[in-house]
């Protein structure tokens, strides 16, 4: 799959997770389509979708023996470090660490994690 499609795939399960699991109505920027989302996020999004599923591989699928919450957590911090390689000074809530995330966003990551797992199947 190309890193551009694999970027689109992350977005729409990170949408689908959003409109899942956020209380409210979310930001508009939580579920902005992905022709409307920028670029440096595109390339983020393809790029932890790759780590992701590279993880997965070279565990040779053993990684989905991993609790909800630690898939949720590789997630979360390859995202994290994405943030870092994009912004000099990220907004604290970019790269807030696992406990200190708020429940809809941990849902989400768990479930990207998952969808990635069931693409590499």
């Amino acid at each position: 799959m190309p890193q551009t499609e694999d970027g689109r795939l992350f977005r729409e399960m990170w949408v689908a997770g959003v409109r899942a699991h956020f209380p409210g109505e979310p930001k508009p920027g939580y579920v902005t389509p992905w022709e409307d989302t920028p670029e440096w996020e595109r390339q983020a999004a393809a790029a932890v979708q790759g780590q992701v599923r590279q993880f997965l591989l070279v565990s040779e699928g053993h990684a989905s023996r991993l609790s909800r919450e630690q898939k949720g957590r590789f997630v979360a911090t390859c995202w994290t470090a994405q943030m870092f390689k994009h912004f000099e000074a990220p907004k604290p809530g970019y790269v807030a660490d696992w406990p200190d995330l708020p429940d809809w966003q941990k849902e989400t990551d768990s479930d990207i994690f998952e969808a990635i797992e069931k693409s590499v199947e």
